[in-house]
């Protein structure tokens, strides 16, 4: 990925949702004026859901889900209906398409109620208005008649997307909050077995991005060239980032007087954690034998030998309590519903992940009483510098 794309998890993601041949997929196509889904008079064409990152006019960058029909029947239907229920949780706005010239059913009543409980904010498109003829040429402040196939008020659906996803909009800063234009910065990059070649991982670039917009001197190197980078930088950094895999190793060759974090705790900031998993990594402390802990990736890769979080941070953890833990393992989309059996949950620091995705994680921990942290803060603290590491941030640990 190129320093000038805007990684899923910055953008505003759409779903469209309804029963099936409500017109999703052409309504998905009518808005983004692309032929992104496939189309047909065959109910529950969508078997699916399907992402598409693009732009999306005048709100920029999003990412567009279409969704199998609600009511899919059948074994395969049922999990379907799974899938796009679970993509209710991803979302940051929904589209509700019901068909005009049927009017709401039982399964649009049940999204209502869902959309309302998760809290999605939510535009209901009363779709084939050319096939009725009574449509209103006015609406409510929810729902809005419209033709897929004639055009009909989808550039006021379009208006109405754009403002609500405006309003979900927060800003946020990762990085440069803590440096000024001039300041330098080391940023410690080993180089992650997981990524493609010759690329860095998301993380580390959207750091690199962030710093050079802000005026910041950014070098970087391996954690290898780490102490001979320091010396020859010819002036004190202002912050020093590692990733978490080499948090030891760098925190014994940074000075005292350099502030020093991870990458992964620069993401639980920026997602809004950081204190709630601070908090998490104590419960390190507490663990018994027989606990469990689940580890959560956000992404999705091919696990290899040396795997962070499925091979290093369990031995780690293993080694630092002196406890027999048992450890589950979800990666992606992926994540229990219910957490009860957990002493702890463990996620990597969700780059790829929404704000809003990481917050109902979150929030699906503190309804099961559940503490969690993410790689970097459990790193930090087994090797004792997680309260050096909070400093930049005013944060005791």
């Amino acid at each position: 990925m190129g320093l000038n794309d805007t990684p899923s998890s910055e953008r505003i993601h759409i779903g469209f949702f309804g029963m099936r041949n409500a017109g999703k997929s052409s309504l998905v196509n009518a808005v983004t004026g692309q032929e992104l889904a496939v189309v047909s008079d065959v109910a529950g064409t969508t078997t699916d859901p399907v992402k598409k990152a693009m732009e999306l006019l005048p709100l920029g960058p999003v990412v567009i889900i279409d969704t199998p029909g609600l009511d899919d029947e059948g074994a395969l239907g049922e999990l379907r209906v799974q899938k796009t229920q679970a993509m209710l949780k991803e979302v940051n706005l929904a589209v509700m398409v019901v068909d005009g010239t049927k009017g709401m059913q039982k399964a649009d009543e049940d999204l209502v109620q869902l959309l309302d409980a998760l809290k999605v904010p939510y535009i209901v498109a009363y779709n084939k208005a050319d096939e009725y003829g009574e449509q209103s040429e006015s609406a409510d402040d929810k729902g809005i008649w419209v033709s897929a196939a004639t055009g009909y008020h989808i550039l006021e659906l379009k208006e109405r997307i754009a403002a609500m996803g405006k309003a979900q909009k927060t800003e946020r800063v990762l990085v440069a909050d803590l440096t000024e234009p001039g300041d330098v910065v080391i940023l410690v990059v080993p180089i992650d077995e997981a990524a493609p070649k010759g690329r860095l991982i998301l993380p580390q670039q959207q750091t690199i991005r962030e710093l050079l917009e802000a005026g910041v001197i950014t070098v970087v190197c391996k954690d290898t060239e780490f102490a001979d980078t320091l010396k020859k930088v010819g002036t004190k950094p202002k912050l020093v980032i590692t990733d978490s895999q080499a948090f030891g190793r760098v925190s014994q060759i940074v000075p005292e007087d350099i502030m020093l974090t991870s990458f992964s705790i620069l993401f639980a900031r920026y997602k809004g954690s950081l204190e709630t998993l601070v908090a998490g990594a104590r419960v390190l402390d507490t663990l018994k034998d027989g606990d469990k802990i689940l580890m959560a990736e956000g992404c999705t890769h091919h696990r290899q030998c040396g795997d962070i979080g499925s091979v290093k941070l369990p031995g780690w953890i293993r080694k630092y309590t002196g406890k027999e833990i048992a450890f589950s393992f979800t990666s992606g989309g992926d994540f229990p519903e219910d957490l009860h059996e957990y002493a702890l949950v463990v996620h990597c620091g969700g780059c790829t992940l929404t704000e809003q995705v990481m917050g109902r994680r979150m929030a699906g921990c503190r309804e099961a009483s559940v503490s969690m942290t993410n790689y970097g803060m459990a790193i930090a603290h087994m090797n004792g510098i997680l309260k050096r590491s909070m400093e930049p941030f005013g944060t005791q640990a």
